[in-house]
């Protein structure tokens, strides 16, 4: 899986899935475009930019500051071949009978609204190059809902209905949508949280952000419209 001359945007870039992703990229010779909320949280992460590397601000919830970015992204590099959806969040939430409409609205905004305004901002280059891959991140939990996870449940299941549509909508014309499915990540923060698990039995970063690399490749060229469970030994 090569990627030298190819340029990938990742959101999420300054979290620990977007840190391995961006890292999996870079490693394969891809020229980066790393997006997070402030340029503070990515330069602790990354240092300073380069020719290589673009770090673009962005609030994925506001459509202009996302098209601003994606423009900025290509007057550096003309092109973004690859989009990986990465940021997202989580909110344990309520009963759905008490579900606050602030916990079902920052779902539904962090993972689906967010990949609309991405999509909006990066297809229309993509459909004029005639080519381009992006990998959506869902989760397990999109597939059934579970117990006060009503709000968290649907939106993930929102980001699988829009892969599949957009996949619908864009595979005779050379762009390839999919989304992986993890369940637990090991993070410091998960670890935290659940500090009698056994993290040996979550998914690593770096083995997600191989399936990433996997799907944004032309070994998945015949690939469209697939959630691919992740999901180590959980």
């Amino acid at each position: 899986m090569k990627f030298e001359g190819k340029v990938c945007l990742v959101t999420g870039a300054a979290g620990n899935l977007g840190r391995a992703v961006a890292a999996a990229f870079a490693s394969a010779g891809a020229s980066l475009v790393l997006m997070d909320l402030d340029d503070k949280s990515l330069r602790a992460a990354y240092g300073k930019d380069d020719g290589g590397k673009l770090f673009v601000s962005a609030d994925l919830l506001n459509a202009d500051s996302v098209a601003r970015a994606v423009a900025a992204a290509l007057g550096r590099f003309q092109r973004i071949d690859v989009l990986c959806n990465i940021a997202g969040g989580f909110r344990m939430g309520e009963p759905v009978h008490k579900t606050s409409d602030e916990t079902w609205g920052l779902m539904l905004d962090l993972n689906a609204k967010s990949v609309i305004h991405t999509a909006r901002a990066v297809v229309p280059g993509m459909l004029a190059a005639g080519q381009g891959k992006i990998v959506n991140i869902a989760a397990m939990a999109g597939l059934k809902g579970g117990e006060d996870m009503g709000a968290y449940s649907a939106a993930k299941s929102a980001v699988i209905r829009l892969t599949e549509s957009m996949s619908a909508e864009l595979r005779n014309k050379g762009i390839n949508v999919n989304c992986i499915m993890p369940t637990v990540i090991d993070t410091p923060q998960n670890r935290a949280a659940m500090p009698k698990a056994d993290p040996r039995r979550w998914v690593a970063p770096e083995a997600l952000a191989e399936v990433v690399l996997f799907l944004a490749s032309e070994g998945a060229r015949a690939i469209h419209g697939a959630a691919i469970p992740v999901t180590g030994l959980v």
